[in-house]
C-alpha cells in the first residue's frame, strides 16, 4: 500500500519511505490505509511464534516485501532476546497484564524495532537502488540511542550518529551509549534537553546545505528515530501478538475487549497501539501515560497542545519530552487526512509553541484516549506497591503506566481487562528503583543494581552488570546549534 506525508507530499512505496526516513516537505509517512483482521486472524497469529507474527504484521503493513524475506529478518532481529516468547504477557491481579518489551539486547522497548529497522533499511535500500552509505541521524531521551547503535553496529553499507541530552539520561543508559562497540558508530552528547536534541535532528533533515554535504561524501541521510517508518512499523506487531495471546487464554473476550495503558513521551509506543486498534485488534480504550512533562496529558484533556511550559528532569527521562513528534501522525486521523490542516497545525506550534484542535476533533479524541501523568513521588509509590502486592518490579516509565492506569480505573469506573506496557528493564534505573521499595543503596548505580538483587532474589541482566567494566570510547559534546558540524567532526575523526 502507498504512504503519503502528514503534510501532504506524493505517494511513495514502503521501501522509499523507510530509506528516506521523513518526507520532503518535513511530514512523517503515514499508510494510505490499513488491512483489518478478524478473529480468526488473531486464533492463527496465536498459533505462531513471535517472528512469524512480526513478519505477517510487516507483510500486510509495507508493500514491496514478501512474507517470507521478513520471516528472515525476523527471526535474526529476535534471535538474541532473553525470553523465547520476545514479548510475553504476564498476569497480575485484578485483570491487570503487563507486555514485558525488554528482553532485548539493550533492555528497552525500543529493540522491538531496532533489532529489525536496520534488516527493513539496508532491504528497502537495495530494492531503491541507492549506493550510498545510508547514514542514520538519531536523536535519543535514553533508550532509543543504544537500541540504535546496538542495532546498527557494523551493518555494511550504514553508518549511525546518536545525539543524547547531557545529563538528561540515567547514568546506566549514558554508560550504555559511550561504551558503543563499532566502526561505524557516533555517539554526542548535546548541552540542551531531548527536545533540543530532536529538533535539531529535524533541522538537519531539512538543510539542503548539509544534505549536500554529506551527498558530496557518499552519504544519504536516514532515521532510526520512531519518525521512519521502518521503526514504527514493526511496534505495531507487539501490540497484535499481546491481543492474540490474551484471546488465546481466555483472558480477554473478542467482544468486551481490553484497554492498553502505555507510557510514552514522543507518542510513537502508544500511536502503534492506535494503528493495532484500527487493523481490527480488540482495544477498547488507550490510556496515555506521561510523567511531569505532562503536554499529552493536557491535549488529550484539553484539545490544546501547548509546549510552552518548564521542562522537568524526572527519574523516567526517556518520556522528558515536550515536543511529541508521532503525534503528527495521529493529527492526520483527527483531521480527515487534510494535510493542509496538519501543516497548519505545524507551523503554528513551530511560530506560537500551541495550537488548538475543533470541538468535534477533541470529541473524537476523548472517546478513544484517556490522559494521564503522575509526578516523581507517585511514580515511586507505583513501584512499592506493585513489589509489595505483586511482587513485580516496574522501571520508573513503566511505573508512571501503572499509576496512570489505576487513577483511569478510579475516574472512569472501567474494570476491563487492563494491558500495562513494561516499556524498560528495572535494573536501567536500578538507584531509583531500589529506593523506592526501601532499599539501601551506596555507591554507583552498578553498586545500586547489586543491592536491589540481593533484596529482591530479581536477577540482574548480564548486560547490566558487565557494563560496569566496559570502557568509555565516546566523549564528544557539541551545542544544540552547532549538531552538523558535530556530524562531519565524528566522520572525520575529530570527535571532541
Amino acid at each position: 500500500m502507498p504512504f503519503i506525508s502528514t503534510r501532504g507530499a506524493e505517494a511513495v512505496s514502503a521501501p522509499q519511505a523507510i530509506v528516506r526516513g521523513i518526507a520532503a516537505d518535513g511530514g512523517l509517512y503515514v499508510p494510505v490505509s490499513l488491512p483489518h483482521l478478524c478473529k480468526a486472524d488473531f486464533e492463527a497469529l496465536a498459533r505462531m511464534d513471535y517472528p512469524s507474527r512480526a513478519a505477517r504484521t510487516l507483510a500486510l503493513t509495507l508493500d514491496g516485501f514478501a512474507e517470507e524475506e521478513l520471516l528472515s529478518m525476523a527471526r535474526d532481529a529476535y534471535a538474541r532476546f532473553d525470553d523465547p516468547a520476545i514479548a510475553p504477557v504476564k498476569a497480575l491481579s485484578h485483570g491487570r497484564y503487563v507486555l514485558e518489551l525488554f528482553h532485548g539486547p539493550t533492555l528497552a522497548f525500543k529493540d522491538m524495532a531496532l533489532q529489525f529497522l536496520p534488516r527493513l533499511l539496508t532491504a528497502s535500500a537495495r530494492k531503491e537502488g541507492e549506493q550510498r552509505e545510508i547514514a542514520i541521524l538519531t536523536a535519543t531521551s535514553g533508550d532509543t540511542g543504544k537500541a540504535a547503535l546496538e542495532g546498527f553496529r557494523d551493518v555494511p553499507g550504514t553508518s549511525v550518529t546518536v545525539f543524547y541530552p547531557q545529563g538528561g539520561v540515567s547514568a546506566v543508559q549514558e554508560k550504555q551509549m559511550v561504551t558503543s562497540q563499532g566502526r561505524n558508530v557516533h555517539v554526542c552528547a548535546v548541552k540542551g534537553n531531548f527536545d533540543d536534541a530532536q529538533t535539531g535532528v529535524k533541522t538537519l533533515f531539512g538543510d539542503p546545505a548539509f544534505r549536500a554535504e554529506m551527498n558530496k561524501r557518499g552519504k544519504t541521510l536516514s532515521s532510526a528515530n520512531s519518525i521512519n517508518l521502518g521503526r514504527l512499523a514493526p511496534q505495531i506487531a507487539y501490540y497484535l501478538s499481546a491481543c492474540a495471546d490474551l484471546l488465546a487464554s481466555g483472558a480477554i473476550d473478542w467482544e468486551a475487549g481490553l484497554n492498553i495503558c502505555v507510557p510514552t513521551g514522543n507518542f510513537g509506543n502508544i500511536l502503534a497501539a492506535w494503528y493495532a486498534r484500527r487493523m481490527g485488534a480488540p482495544i477498547r480504550r488507550l490510556i496515555c501515560a506521561s510523567n511531569r512533562n505532562d503536554v499529552l496529558t493536557d491535549f488529550i484533556r484539553t484539545g490544546v497542545y501547548d509546549r510552552r511550559r518548564p521542562f522537568h528532569k524526572t527519574i523516567s527521562p526517556s518520556m522528558d519530552i515536550l515536543i511529541s513528534s508521532n503525534l503528527e501522525r495521529f493529527l492526520l486521523e483527527l483531521a480527515e487526512g487534510n494535510a493542509d490542516q496538519v501543516r497548519a497545525w505545524m507551523e503554528q506550534l513551530k511560530a506560537e509553541g500551541r495550537y488548538e484542535i475543533s470541538d468535534a476533533q477533541k470529541e473524537t479524541l476523548k472517546s478513544v484516549f484517556f490522559g494521564g501523568c503522575a509526578g516523581d513521588e507517585r511514580t515511586c509509590e507505583a513501584i512499592a506497591h506493585y513489589w509489595r502486592e505483586e511482587k513485580y518490579l516496574l522501571d520508573p516509565h513503566t511505573a508512571v503506566a501503572a499509576a496512570v492506569a489505576g487513577d483511569y480505573r478510579r475516574e472512569t469506573g472501567d474494570n476491563n481487562p487492563l494491558l500495562i506496557v513494561s516499556t524498560a528493564s528495572p535494573y536501567k534505573f536500578a538507584a531509583d528503583v531500589a529506593k523506592a521499595i526501601g532499599v539501601e543503596v551506596q555507591g554507583d548505580a552498578f553498586d545500586a543494581g547489586a543491592a536491589l538483587e540481593s533484596a529482591t532474589g530479581v536477577p540482574a541482566p548480564k548486560a547490566i552488570t558487565a557494563l560496569k567494566f566496559l570502557p568509555v570510547l565516546h566523549t564528544q559534546v557539541c551545542d544544540k546549534d552547532n549538531m552538523g558540524q558535530a556530524v562531519l567532526d565524528a566522520f572525520d575523526g575529530r570527535q571532541a
